[in-house]
């Protein structure tokens, strides 16, 4: 199914590398302009770079999430330079994996709560859209709990349920919400290519505990975001998509 978003407007945030990056180019690919962020100007500037190469308008700002006001002047800078939004990918993550507190404040102020500045930011755009969308990225581990990342799957279990709270919320503004809750996701510089190399016994651990005997890869995250803030998902929303090749079951 070809998916085109010729004439859209989609803004990424954290979007310099790996799940973030791997959408922002699929919608390019698409047609669409887009806008990204991240913290880095080393990367984003790259990521910019890389996406303009598909010939799409694209518009790249450093932006600290985790701050209200830099996250403000993003959406609407990215409303201004691409003419509008039509859909928001809430990719940023603060990377709290720990359960001491800086994890639980670096999940809980970059991952949630910086998915909600830039939804508030993002919903007047997305009102005046013919047909608005939101993906927010999740985890399965939002869904599953986990012992080792108790603070990173309590902010991504947040997340999901702040998806369902803000799909009855926008639904009369023509909004559908929906997320994404991957499993585990290899790309070149992310944490599991760091694993595969410091701790290869738990990175082939966690590959023999998929049904698939592979990690995934970002462009099959970046395959159902698309999906998802298509046309051809307009009775599609409040849902947490699962994309883990079968691990939630084991």
């Amino acid at each position: 199914m070809e998916l085109s978003f010729a004439g859209k407007s989609v803004v990424v945030t954290g979007a310099s590398r790996g799940i973030g990056l791997t959408i922002a180019l699929s919608f390019a690919r698409a047609g669409a302009g887009v806008a990204i962020c991240a913290r880095g100007k080393e990367g984003l500037d790259a990521a910019v770079a890389e996406i303009a190469r598909h010939g799409s308008k694209v518009h790249g700002e450093v932006c600290d999430l985790g701050d209200e006001a830099s996250t403000v002047k993003f959406i609407t800078r990215a409303a201004a330079a691409l003419g509008g939004i039509d859909v928001l990918v809430s990719n940023a993550s603060g990377a709290g994996k720990g359960d001491d507190e800086s994890a639980w404040f670096a999940g809980i102020n970059v991952d949630l709560l910086g998915t909600v500045r830039a939804t508030r930011a993002a919903v007047p755009f997305l009102g005046q859209s013919r047909g608005g969308a939101i993906v927010y990225i999740s985890s399965i581990r939002g869904i599953t709990g986990s012992a080792r990342l108790p603070s990173y799957a309590a902010v991504k279990a947040a997340i999901i349920n702040y998806t369902i709270s803000q799909a009855l919320a926008l639904s009369n503004n023509g909004i559908r919400v929906n997320a994404i809750a991957p499993g585990s996701i290899e790309f070149p510089g992310g944490a599991w290519e760091k694993r595969k190399l410091e701790e290869p016994q738990l990175y082939e651990a966690t590959v023999q505990r998929i049904p698939a005997r592979r990690l995934g890869t970002a462009q099959e995250v970046a395959n159902v975001a698309l999906f998802l803030a298509s046309d051809s998902a307009s009775w599609v929303t409040g849902q947490a998509i699962v994309v883990d090749g079968g691990q939630i079951h084991t």
